[in-house]
């Protein structure tokens, strides 16, 4: 069974940097594609990045477009989020998630084998 582990959060500065991993265990998470979510406090899970199978194609929230960046290493089993540049509002628990085929990129519908998240906090 798939197991998908996040680590890398933390508490970090305004304007600072932080790399999110997403560890899969149990099975290969290669011939899928995957994604990030977040959860500030009191909001809705929220999409933040997708990436197919390959990594040949990605696709970011508009909140995050050029401040972060989603990477994947087949070889690890391992997903990535790059995250630069970090505002306040970017304070929630990252999750990464298994896209399932022939659903939306950015609706929480289409994912499954969710992790236990990472808590980021980026203080002012």
């Amino acid at each position: 069974q798939l197991q998908l582990v996040e680590s890398g959060g933390g508490l970090v500065q305004a304007g600072g940097s932080l790399r999110l991993s997403c560890a899969a265990s149990g099975r290969t998470i290669s011939p899928y594609a995957m994604g990030w979510f977040r959860r500030a406090p009191g909001k809705e899970r929220e999409f933040v990045a997708y990436i197919s199978w390959n990594g040949g194609t990605t696709t970011y929230a508009d909140s995050v477009k050029g401040r972060f960046t989603i990477s994947r290493d087949n070889a690890k089993n391992t997903v990535y989020l790059q995250m630069n540049s970090l505002k306040p509002e970017d304070t929630a628990v990252y999750y990464c998630g298994v896209n399932r085929a022939g659903t939306g990129r950015t609706q929480i519908n289409g994912y499954e084998s969710w992790g236990q998240g990472t808590q980021v906090t980026v203080s002012s």
